[in-house]
Parts: C-alpha cells; structure tokens; sequence
C-alpha cells in the first residue's frame, strides 16, 4: 500500500479522499491555490502545498507546480479525482516519468477513451451499438453535409475531446448546423486545446444512463450496476440516482455486459464510468467513456456498499479486486443532488461569496459531501458545485421523501444555490412517476 499520496485537486473531492486516505492509513498531501489556503482539505491533511494564485491554469492546472510540491512531499502516488488534470493523458504520463503513480487509467486508456471519436470507433469495433453519425473527426462543412444527409435531422455536434456541455451543438436544419460547427469548434478549442469535433444523430427525449466499472491489473473487471442521470442542463448533470427505474434486471445485465466488455478491450485499470443513451424504445447506444472517478460516485456506493475511493487506491497499489460479478448485489435506492452556487432564476449565473449561514440536514438516510463551512467564501474561480446531497431508502419513494425532508433542512444564505429549484423538481408529478428525459429542466423552466 502507498505511504503517502498527494491531491491534486480542491472541495469536495480533495476532502473526500483525504478522507479515504486516513482510513486507509495513508498520509496525504493536498496542494491549494493561494483563495483556498483556508479549505477543510488542507486542514485536514497532513501537509499542504500552495501551488499559485487562484485562476486554476496558474494553479491546478499548472503541472511543474504540481509535480514540484509531489517532489518535495516525497510522495509515491497522486490522485487527481474528477475535473482539472483528471483525464489528462499528458500529466499521467509525466507522473509516471517522476516515479509518481497515477492513480487513474493507463497513459493508453487516458489518450484512447479521451478522445470521443476515437472511443466510437473502439465500441463499434466490438459490436456495441453507438450512435448514427460520422465515423470519425468531420473533416470540413461539406464533410458535415454529406454524414447528415445519410442520418437526417436533428443531429447534435461534440468535441473529440471532453465533455461536459463543452463543444456540443445541436442543429435542426442546414443553416444551424454550419453555423453550429464554427461555434463547437471554437469552444472546444478553448475548452480541450483542439478543435475537432464530430456529428452524432440527436436522440430525442432520452434517459442518460451510465455504468460504474473497477478493474484491476490483473484483468478482472466488474460493474457495479447503473446510475440514471437523466436530469442535466446543457449537458450538465443536476440529479442522479442508482438504480434506474428504466433499466429491468435483463437490460442492466444486458448492459452492464457491454461495459465490461468495453473496458477488457482496451486493458482498462482502475475506476471508470462507460455511459449510455436509452432511447423511449428501450434501445441503447453507447456515447462515452470517462476514465475517472465520477462526481455522483456515491450513490452507487450507497446501493453497492463499496467505498468507491478505497478500491481505487488499493487497485493503483496493486492489489486484486475484492469482489467478483457473482459478489455484487444492489440494494436500496440512492438519489444525489448536485448543490451548486447558481441563481437559477437567472440563467444559472455563478452566486460566488461568503456563507454566512450553513445548516445541513441529517438523520437516517441522509449524507451530504461538501467542503463548505459556515463563513468560508466561494470563490468565483472553479466550478460552482458546492456540495453534494445524497439520500438513501429501502424504496425509491423512501429516498425521494427523504430527499424532500433533506431540502427542506438545508440553509446556505446569502449567496444563490440551486436548492429551490430542486425542491420544485421533487414535487414535480414527472419526477415522482420517473416520466422525465434530457430536456425535462428546460420544460420545466418554460412553464414557470
């Protein structure tokens, strides 16, 4: 087992496995950058580094400051959790030329998988099924033109290399597409330092459906069943939930195979998340690997009862999965809410400062991963998750009526969160029937 590990990340996720770290009885090393010096990870660990001033490129992005403080802690891993320089194949490759595991995928799996088309092009080979569209990067607008034609309007635009809402369009006629593509390309240069993207056929009214994978380095690998995240905004995830009323014991087997079978095919090591789309028929087509720990990893730990954390670390260290397929039995039902310091009554604009008053809920059921405190400042640098609400019950009606209590307890003031709006989705009759797609937010946003 390592000795001490670094973090290479902030929040939650950086409190979390400094978390799973102690209980390991691993020491750990935290950096931060100069508007974090105060953040409950680098209390709580046993030493800090500060790597720069706050914009993340001059801090958790920069990668000499990085490797420097992993150097002069004299660690022998570094976790970068979800975000930043997660899945960036580049810096896993550096800490492995340092003598530093990377507590992550293969340099291989990293450059593979985190490049969409390339990953599209992986799964096909292998018989999953993927979505109509281009075989590979478009090329030029005619290109574009021409892949349309064979698959048809409406058709949704992606960059190669990331996700997360960034460089993706969707265009319903030629004027839109053409149009779309400039602006994808351009925000996916910003966003992944590269401009391509590719061409998918859009499906209408989906669920989001992703499965969570360990594999060691031995070759055995398992899923964990499905997380439905369905509930997104601009292809950002807002609710999550595992199981998934959509998916009966023949699909999840059916698809948990697939997933598997896609991480065998390219030696996949350690965590990682293969995600789907369900069309209203009940087919599925596979859109994405991401090679990382994932942010609503703890609803599967809550129905699995697997510290997702800890077999991450103990798999970069070596060691064999504990558990076979035949081990993994799903129990309960477990509903995440992403807190964000959003005002969504204005378009999701950032609601950074200090908090003032802070009052999580509690009781049975309840679990709430944040690194916030009463009078800590949200600055408006990173990403504005702020903390994570997490309920669990025997039924899925027990951890939405859970949830519904949670919502109430919670206080963040004075700064904007977007805890009302997901106390309005809760009462929604859509949620409560598991009637929702996609594009439900939206809806919901039209009709207020």
């Amino acid at each position: 087992m390592f000795d001490k590990i670094l973090i290479a990340n902030r929040g939650e996720i950086a409190l979390r496995i400094v978390r799973a770290c102690k209980e390991l009885g691993i020491k750990t090393v935290v950096v931060y950058s100069k508007v974090d010096r105060e953040s409950l990870a680098v209390r709580l660990a046993d030493e800090a580094v500060c790597i720069g001033p706050a914009p993340s490129g001059s801090s958790y992005l920069n990668i000499p400051a990085i490797i420097s403080a992993a150097e002069i802690t004299d660690v022998d891993a570094l976790h970068p959790g979800y975000g930043f320089l997660a899945e960036n194949a580049h810096f896993a490759e550096i800490c492995e030329s340092c003598r530093i595991k990377f507590i992550g995928p293969s340099v291989d799996n990293l450059r593979l998988m985190g490049n969409k088309a390339l990953a599209r092009e992986t799964v096909q080979k292998l018989g999953i099924p993927t979505i109509p569209g281009s075989k590979s990067i478009i090329k030029d607008k005619q290109e574009a033109l021409e892949v349309v034609k064979k698959i048809g309007y409406p058709v949704i635009i992606k960059s190669a290399g990331g996700g997360g809402g960034k460089g993706m369009r969707i265009a319903h006629n030629e004027i839109s597409l053409l149009n779309s593509i400039d602006t994808a390309q351009a925000e996916a240069e910003a966003s992944f330092g590269s401009p391509d993207v590719y061409i998918e056929k859009y499906i209408q009214r989906p669920r989001h459906i992703e499965f969570q994978i360990l594999a060691d380095n031995y070759g055995n690998i398992i899923h964990l069943g499905e997380r439905d995240c369905t509930i997104q905004r601009r292809h950002q995830k807002l609710i999550e939930e595992a199981p998934s009323l959509r998916v009966d014991k023949e699909l999840r087997e059916k698809m948990g195979r697939a997933a598997v079978k896609c991480a065998k095919s390219i030696g996949y090591k350690g965590a990682g998340t293969v995600e789907f789309l369900l069309d209203e028929q009940g087919n599925y087509y596979f859109i994405e690997m991401n090679t990382r720990i994932q942010v609503e990893h703890p609803i599967t730990e809550m129905v699995s009862g697997i510290d997702l954390l800890k077999e991450q670390i103990r798999i970069a260290a070596g060691e064999r999965l504990r558990y076979q397929q035949k081990d993994i039995e799903i129990k309960g039902w477990a509903i995440e809410c992403r807190i964000n310091a959003e005002d969504w009554e204005k378009d999701f604009s950032p609601s950074p400062g200090r908090i003032e008053k802070w009052i999580i809920p509690g009781g049975r059921g309840v679990r709430v991963d944040t690194a916030v405190y009463p009078g800590c400042v949200i600055p408006p640098y990173y990403d504005s998750l702020i903390a994570k609400l997490i309920t669990y019950g025997k039924t899925r009606e027990e951890a939405i009526l859970i949830m519904r209590r949670a919502l109430e307890e919670f206080v963040i003031d004075p700064i904007k969160t977007t805890l009302p709006l997901y106390k309005e989705i809760f009462a929604s009759e859509a949620f409560w029937e598991g009637k929702f797609h996609t594009q439900i937010i939206e809806e919901l946003l039209q009709e207020k």
